[in-house]
């Protein structure tokens, strides 16, 4: 991917953390951890619940599933502020 673009990954975790979406992370090993997500980088992410943050390591993260379904894309938007490689119009 070139790098003017932005990933899905990047859209959809801003996405839930600006718009304080609940979350569920499913990790790898089963567990399912519950909040929202307060900030992310390239390793990890911060979930929030309760008045209490977990640090979680992507390389953990099976699945991370929104509270209801989420739209930040209309199709035919001539002014969307990025360019994706994939049809968000699935999610």
């Amino acid at each position: 991917m070139s790098s003017d673009k932005t990933n899905l990954q990047d859209v959809f975790l801003n996405h839930v953390r600006k718009n304080k979406v609940p979350v569920t992370v499913f990790l790898v090993n089963g567990i399912k951890l519950q909040g929202m997500i307060v900030s992310f980088d390239n390793f990890c992410l911060q979930l929030r619940r309760d008045g209490q943050s977990q640090l979680v390591y992507k390389h953990a993260i099976s699945t991370v599933m929104p509270l209801g379904s989420i739209q930040f894309y209309t199709p035919g938007d001539e002014n969307a502020d990025y360019e994706m490689d994939a049809d968000l119009t699935d999610l």
